[in-house]
C-alpha cells in the first residue's frame, strides 16, 4: 500500500515548474563553456580563470545543493525554489556587468548559491506529485525537457557570443526567471517536514570549505605549483574539514537526527550504490564537456557558435531517448540501463582519440562519439535517478535528491579543477586524448558498480527495511497551503 501523492492535484504545474526551473540552471551551465575563450580574451587569467569561471559556481552549487535539500524539507519546496530564482537572476545580472575576471568569479559563486536553492527542490516536488511507474516517466519527461536547456545554450550561447559578446548570455539566462517565478505562485499547496526540520549550519561550513579548499588547491597548483603557501594552505585546509565532516555528521544525528547528510540514507542498498555510480559518471562528463568544448574552439579554431552546434548530440539523444528510458526503467528496473549506459558512452569517449589536428577529422571521431556519449547518457540518467529517489522516503526526497545533485556537482567541479593536470596546462590534441581515456576509465567504473550492486524494485537484492525505508511504508506527509495552514495527511490508498 504506497501513500498518494502529496501534490496530485498541481501535478501538472508541477512538472512544468520542475522543467523550467532545472532548465534556468542547465541553460546557465550549457552558455558558459561557449563563451570561456571570449572571457578570457577581454578579462584575462588564461586557463586558470576559465577553471574557475565553471568552477566558482559548482563549488558553491555542490556544496550548498545539500544546505538547500534541508532547507526545502523546513521551509516548503516551492518557497525554496522561489528564493534560489531570484537569488539566482540577481547574480546573472552582475555577472552580465562584471569589470573583472574576479568579480566575475564571485557573481558565478552567486548564482551556485541560486542554483542550489532551486535544484533538489525541483526534483522533489515530482517525487511528491507523482509515484510508482509514473514518477519514472515524469522523471524522464523532466530530464528529457530540461535537456533543452543544454540544446539552445550551446548554439544560442554562441551565437549571442560571436554577434553581441558574452556578457549578454547571462542576460539570456535570466529570461526563463521572468517565466517561471509567476507559475510556481499557481501550485495550490506545498510540501515540508515540519517544524522540528533543522539546518546544519556547522555542517555546510565545513561542506564548502572541504570542497572549496581542494578545489583551490588543484587549479591553483598549476600557475603557483604544489608548494606555493596558498595551495598548500587550501588543501591542508579543505582536507581537514573534508576529514571533519563525517564525524560532525553523526555528532549531529545522534543529537537531534537533522545532519546536513541523513547518513541513515546510505542504509538502502541502490542510494548508496547509486550514489558511487553518480560520482565516477558525472566526474567523466564534467570532463568531457570542458574539455571537447575547448578544443574545439582553442584548437580546431571553432566560432563559438559553431562549437555549440559541433557539441549537440549527446544534448539531442538525451531528449529524444529520456522519456521512452524513464517508461522502460520504471517497467524493468534499472539496473541493467544504469550499466548498459555508461559503457556505450566508454565506447564513445574512445572514438575521440581518433580526433588530430585537422577540423575534417570532426565526422569520423568526435561526431560518432559523441552520439555514441549522448545515448549513454540518455539510457542512464533517468534511471540513475529513479534508482536513487525511489530508496528514500517521500519525507526525505528534499534530502536525497541533495545529497545525489551535491555528488553529481562536486564530481564535475573536481573533474575540471583536474583538468589542468590531465591536459598539461594547455587545450591540445594530446590533452584530448589523455582526458578521453581518463572519462572512459570512469565511466566503465560506473557502468561495473551499476552491474553489481544496483538491485530492481521487487528483487530479492532488496530488503524489508529497505522497502520501509524507500517510503513504502513511511508516514504520510502534510501539505501545506499557501496560507500556512496544514491539510488533513492523505490517506493510503
Amino acid at each position: 500500500m504506497t501513500t498518494p501523492a502529496p501534490l496530485r492535484d498541481d501535478r501538472r504545474v508541477v512538472l512544468v515548474v520542475a522543467i523550467l526551473s532545472s532548465f534556468v540552471v542547465g541553460l546557465d551551465s550549457s552558455v558558459v563553456n561557449v563563451a570561456l575563450p571570449a572571457i578570457r580574451d577581454e578579462l584575462g587569467g588564461g586557463l586558470v580563470v576559465q577553471q574557475w569561471t565553471v568552477d566558482a559556481y559548482l563549488v558553491t552549487l555542490g556544496s550548498l545543493i545539500l544546505v538547500a535539500g534541508s532547507l526545502s524539507d523546513l521551509f516548503g519546496r516551492v518557497r525554496i525554489i522561489t528564493w534560489g530564482l531570484v537569488v539566482f537572476g540577481i547574480a546573472s545580472i552582475v555577472c552580465a556587468v562584471a569589470p573583472t575576471g574576479e568579480v566575475l568569479i564571485v557573481a558565478r559563486a552567486l548564482q551556485g548559491v541560486g542554483g542550489a536553492l532551486v535544484t533538489p527542490s525541483a526534483l522533489a516536488l515530482i517525487v511528491a506529485a507523482f509515484r510508482g511507474a509514473a514518477q519514472a516517466k515524469a522523471i524522464g519527461t523532466w530530464t528529457a525537457w530540461s535537456s533543452a536547456a543544454t540544446i539552445l545554450g550551446p548554439v544560442v550561447g554562441g551565437l549571442v557570443v560571436d554577434g553581441i559578446g558574452w556578457r549578454w548570455i547571462f542576460v539570456l539566462t535570466a529570461v526563463p526567471i521572468v517565466v517561471t517565478i509567476p507559475l510556481v505562485s499557481r501550485i495550490s499547496a506545498d510540501v515540508r517536514v515540519g517544524p522540528r526540520a533543522h539546518v546544519d549550519v556547522v555542517g555546510a561550513v565545513l561542506a564548502v570549505v572541504g570542497v572549496g579548499g581542494v578545489v583551490l588547491a588543484l587549479i591553483e597548483q598549476e600557475r603557483l605549483g604544489w608548494d606555493a603557501p596558498v595551495v598548500l594552505a587550501a588543501l591542508v585546509l579543505g582536507g581537514a574539514a573534508l576529514v571533519a565532516f563525517v564525524p560532525w555528521e553523526l555528532r549531529v544525528t545522534r543529537r537531534h537526527g537533522a545532519p546536513l547528510v541523513p547518513l541513515e540514507l546510505f542504509r538502502a542498498r541502490n542510494f548508496s550504490v547509486g550514489n558511487l555510480a553518480t560520482l565516477s559518471i558525472y566526474g567523466a562528463l564534467g570532463m568531457v564537456f570542458f574539455v571537447v568544448t575547448l578544443f574545439l574552439q582553442e584548437v580546431w579554431r571553432f566560432p563559438a557558435w559553431l562549437a555549440g552546434l559541433a557539441t549537440l548530440p549527446p544534448t539531442v539523444m538525451l531528449l529524444l531517448l529520456s522519456t521512452t528510458v524513464g517508461s522502460f526503467a520504471g517497467r524493468w528496473g534499472p539496473r541493467w540501463f544504469m550499466a548498459t549506459g555508461p559503457a556505450i558512452a566508454a565506447v564513445g569517449a574512445l572514438l575521440l582519440l581518433f580526433a588530430g589536428d585537422e577540423p575534417v577529422g570532426y565526422w569520423w571521431s568526435v561526431l560518432p562519439g559523441l552520439v555514441l556519449i549522448g545515448t549513454g547518457i540518455a539510457l542512464m540518467v533517468t534511471p540513475l535517478t529513479s534508482a536513487v529517489l525511489g530508496s528514500v522516503p517521500q519525507s526525505e526526497a528534499g534530502a536525497g535528491s541533495a545529497v545525489n545533485n551535491a555528488i553529481a556537482r562536486i564530481a564535475g567541479l573536481v573533474m575540471v579543477a583536474l583538468a589542468g593536470i590531465v591536459l598539461g596546462g594547455a587545450v591540445s590534441v594530446e590533452g584530448l586524448h589523455r582526458a578521453m581515456v581518463v572519462m572512459s576509465l570512469l565511466l566503465i567504473a560506473g557502468a561495473l558498480v551499476s552491474a553489481v550492486g544496483i538491485r530492481n524494485p521487487g528483487s530479492t537484492g532488496i530488503s524489508r527495511s529497505e522497502r520501509k525505508l524507500s517510503g513504502v511504508d513511511s508516514t504520510p506527509v502534510p501539505t501545506q497551503r499557501k496560507d500556512g495552514t496544514h491539510g488533513e495527511p492523505p490517506g493510503r490508498s
